[in-house]
């Protein structure tokens, strides 16, 4: 198994590597469907000095490491949206109950957020595009 480096960023999009990744930034790297995404899309109230942003690189870091886990892609602007993939909805529920992950959303409920959406879907269909020589 391939050791999973640290987040990258580049361009507002940031990729958690996955297992045989070569951290590249740019859109996470799934299997062939069927898989799950779980998109959350949120509003951030911008508290001075609240921990979020370290808080988000070990909620990323710890994802990655749970079983299941196919890769995350993220964008942030005036609207936050993270989208991670899941290999299935067992692995999705087991990451929804990690104590730490349950412990970052109550913060996000009580102190980082003003308002979130989340949704979970299954992707059925996906197709890539890379240009030769970038």
């Amino acid at each position: 198994m391939a050791k999973m480096g640290a987040p990258t960023v580049s361009k507002g999009i940031r990729r958690v590597p996955t297992q045989g990744s070569d951290a590249a930034p740019g859109p996470a790297r799934t299997p062939d469907p069927p898989y799950w995404a779980v998109i959350f899309t949120s509003v951030r109230n911008r508290q001075p000095d609240d921990k979020f942003d370290e808080t988000d690189e070990q909620m990323m870091a710890l994802a990655a490491r749970q079983p299941g886990f196919l890769g995350v892609e993220t964008a942030a602007s005036d609207i936050g949206i993270t989208v991670s993939y899941w290999a299935d909805e067992e692995s999705i529920a087991n990451w929804r109950r990690n104590a730490d992950h349950e412990f970052a959303q109550y913060e996000g409920r009580t102190r980082w957020l003003d308002a979130y959406e989340l949704r979970v879907a299954r992707v059925e269909r996906a197709q890539s595009f890379t240009r030769v020589g970038t």
